[in-house]
């Protein structure tokens, strides 16, 4: 079990096991955020705010829902606005550094393209 959170610990975020890669992606939002992402199935991630402490921002197809802590406002994950579809993204900045630190960095041409950039 992995554990992330957010910088003041009022979101916290369990996943079953470390990223072996994580997505930069250079979209409005991420390059905003700074998040490099590690997806998971919504089943297998396990997120515990404190009462009151998560906001959700959507934008644009209003499809995902980007969570952030209100507390100290770091961007903890994003989820889809259709419980059906089996994947989210967790924020892997809020894993220990030595955790991200083993993971592959894949850059992600959200901007413009849709494609990986170094696939």
């Amino acid at each position: 079990m992995i554990e992330a959170s957010c910088h003041c610990g009022a979101v916290r975020i369990e996943v079953p096991s470390a990223p072996e890669a994580v997505t930069s992606c250079n979209c409005s939002i991420c390059r905003r955020t700074g998040a490099l992402l590690a997806y998971y199935a919504p089943k297998d991630v396990r997120v515990i705010p404190q009462s009151g402490a998560t906001d959700i921002y959507m934008w644009g197809d209003r499809e995902i829902e980007f969570h952030r802590c209100k507390v100290c406002g770091n961007f903890t994950h994003w989820s889809p606005v259709d419980k059906s579809l089996d994947r989210m993204g967790v924020n892997a900045r809020l894993m220990a550094p030595q955790v991200l630190a083993a993971a592959r960095v894949r850059r992600f041409d959200g901007a413009d393209t849709w494609t990986f950039i170094d696939a």
